[in-house]
């Protein structure tokens, strides 16, 4: 039963790795990586805040105009709660301050039934949101991208390891 968790949480761990290397080389503006990061993060942070368990949470994020000013980035995640209720958030994010918070229109359903709806997620009173666009939205020919992150949260009883 070991190995099973090593071998879901490995994937998620080199997802969680890359993320920072690819979000810490991110010149002038934040990546879709970094947003669907960021979104991940702090969603599963308030949904657990609110009291339900999140066993995984997998977040996409795609600038649907990224050669327009303010470009906005869609973001849709995924994922299941412990006891097996589907968990979806979905919105567009306007601003972000990477791995702290993002401000745009959040949705979260739990279940079936609408968790919240916010203008957004995290901290960002510890630093200054930047417009979320991606990197080198100047250059031309540049596609928009989809990036997708996953979180999982893993509960080890006190009935003994392995269990």
């Amino acid at each position: 039963m070991g190995a099973l968790r090593r071998d879901r949480l490995l994937p998620a761990m080199a997802v969680a790795v890359a993320a920072v290397g690819v979000v810490a080389c991110e010149p002038g503006g934040l990546s879709a990586l970094s947003v669907a990061h960021t979104t991940d993060v702090a969603a599963t942070a308030e949904i657990q805040r609110r009291h339900v368990d999140v066993r995984w949470l997998t977040c996409t994020a795609q600038y649907k105009d990224e050669k327009k000013a303010g470009a906005v980035a869609a973001v849709d995640c995924r994922g299941k709660t412990t006891d097996g209720r589907d968990i979806t958030v979905d919105g567009r994010i306007a601003r972000a301050v990477d791995g702290a918070c993002v401000r745009g229109d959040l949705t979260a359903v739990v279940g079936g039934k609408q968790l919240f709806r916010v203008s957004g997620l995290g901290d960002c009173k510890s630093a200054t949101p930047s417009p979320v666009k991606p990197s080198g939205s100047a250059a031309p020919g540049v596609r928009p991208t989809v990036t997708v992150t996953v979180t999982v949260t893993e509960t080890v009883g006190a009935g003994g390891a392995g269990k």
